[in-house]
């Protein structure tokens, strides 16, 4: 596969005769975990640097002494050896398929949107959005599993099961779509389980997650922040009157990440669980450096 349109380079400047751009370098520090004020920092300082020496590019090894001059030592260098691993996870020139799992609450959507969103990847879908979708083809009578929320089945695991293995049909196509496009995916969702997910996928590299909130006060409090921000949308009391359940199908997913060596992630601080799910993916070229 010798298309690349699924991940950016390492925007040094000088890439088809393109100047350097502080937009391009600052996306890709924040994709290898700087937070937005520290990478426009650096990314002004080359720049900057750029400007005073009349030069359009600059490279790898300027770019870490001008990281450890406007970072500090430390700073620096830790950017600089993430910075290496996002350009090593481009030049593995493969799809990245990332599985972000987690029950109802957890920050799923929001950690897959961000970490799609620095890694360059563009397609970001979910799987209550595969079960919307086949809800549209498939009655009640003929698929009832799917025309209800993960969190409402009767036994609540046994439930939950059941729409997972149907809505799973609808990921499978969505995955096997992307990857024969070529395309890197973000898939999250509650339907995600561990041990029901290919650990791998032949021309791809697979990456899976659980996110999970330890506190069950700060879960509650996830549902009364949504309420806020979406006006409504998303009824807030459906969502408390089911926390047990809710959290019931958490600690079903944590056991069956534990059991298959799924990375389980604490999702209280959405900013942390971003920045490890991204460590994750970056660690995917020491994974097949082992392997070659």
């Amino acid at each position: 596969m010798t298309d690349r349109r699924y991940r950016q380079p390492l925007p040094l400047g000088g890439e088809d005769g393109l100047p350097f751009s502080k937009g391009l370098m600052a996306r890709a520090l924040i994709a290898a975990g700087l937070s937005a004020d520290r990478a426009y920092e650096l990314a002004l300082a080359v720049e900057a640097e750029l400007a005073a020496s009349d030069r359009p590019a600059t490279t790898i090894e300027r770019l870490e002494e001008v990281a450890i001059q406007t970072l500090g030592r430390e700073d620096g260098h830790a950017a600089m050896q993430r910075l290496r691993r996002y350009r090593d996870l481009y030049e593995l020139d493969r799809p990245i398929i990332l599985l972000v799992g987690g029950a109802t609450g957890t920050g799923k959507s929001t950690v897959a949107t961000d970490v799609a969103y620095r890694l360059g990847i563009t397609r970001v879908t979910s799987t209550d959005f595969v079960r919307q979708t086949m809800r549209a083809f498939f009655s009640r009578e003929f698929m009832p599993a799917i025309h209800h929320s993960s969190f409402e089945g009767d036994p609540v695991l046994l439930g939950f099961l059941g729409q997972t293995r149907n809505v799973l049909v609808g990921v499978d196509a969505a995955m096997d779509r992307a990857l024969a496009e070529g395309w890197s995916m973000v898939l999250e969702g509650v339907h995600l389980v561990p041990g029901m997910m290919p650990a791998e996928i032949e021309g791809a590299l697979v990456v899976h997650t659980v996110l999970a909130v330890e506190s069950e006060d700060v879960h509650r409090t996830r549902f009364h922040v949504r309420d806020e921000l979406t006006g409504g949308v998303r009824a807030m009391d459906k969502y408390l009157d089911q926390l047990d359940e809710i959290r019931q199908i958490q600690d079903y997913l944590v056991e069956r990440a534990e059991k298959h060596r799924v990375p389980v992630i604490e999702s209280s601080n959405i900013e942390r669980a971003t920045t490890a799910v991204l460590e994750l993916v970056l660690a995917l070229t020491d994974r097949v450096e082992m392997l070659v």
